[in-house]
C-alpha cells in the first residue's frame, strides 16, 4: 500500500513539473490521467501493480 501511495505522489509530482515546463499539454496530462485512472479500474491492474513492485525490489538498495 505505502508503495502505491508513493507511487501516485511521486508521477503526480512529476506530471506537474511536465506541465509547469510546457513539457505536455494540459490535454495530454488530462488523457494519461484518465488512461491511468481507467486501466486501474480494469482486469490488467494487479499485473501492473506486480510488475511495478517487482521492478523497485529489484532495484539496488531498494529494500
Amino acid at each position: 500500500m505505502l508503495l502505491t501511495v508513493s507511487a501516485a505522489v511521486f508521477f503526480g509530482a512529476v506530471l506537474l513539473v511536465m506541465l509547469r515546463q510546457k513539457a505536455v499539454p494540459f490535454g495530454g496530462a488530462l488523457v494519461a490521467a484518465l488512461f491511468g485512472f481507467y486501466l486501474a479500474s480494469t482486469g490488467v491492474a494487479p499485473a501492473v501493480n506486480t510488475a511495478v513492485v517487482n521492478l523497485f525490489h529489484a532495484l539496488p538498495g531498494a529494500h
